[in-house]
């Protein structure tokens, strides 16, 4: 017997943290970061107000930071519950109307 293709253990291989670390922009998901700049330049361009962009920019800015530090991946799973089919809840009922005829 060939003991070349016999394992003795399990194999290991080198992983790079950074395959595994979440794309961020100034400490907050990229595509979040993208999303306040874009809302923060729209309330810019429609009330033509530095202040009221910069105010959005930075409202959203911290609800993204706050979004990151809690669950890196909520977007994702946000984004992904809209296309799940709804399940049947028990805590709905649906009103059975009765008629009592004498």
């Amino acid at each position: 017997m060939n003991n070349a293709n016999v394992v003795s253990g399990p194999s290991l291989r080198v992983t790079h943290k950074a395959l595994h670390r979440p794309l961020t922009i100034f400490g907050i998901d990229r595509r979040l970061f993208f999303l306040a700049m874009l809302l923060g330049a729209a309330t810019f361009n429609l009330f033509y107000s530095f202040l009221a962009g910069l105010l959005m920019f930075v409202g959203f800015y911290t609800f993204a930071w706050w979004a990151t530090l809690n669950d890196p991946e909520m977007l994702r799973i946000l984004l992904s519950s809209s296309r799940a089919r709804r399940r049947f809840d028990p805590a709905k009922h649906t009103v059975v109307t009765v008629k009592v005829s004498q």
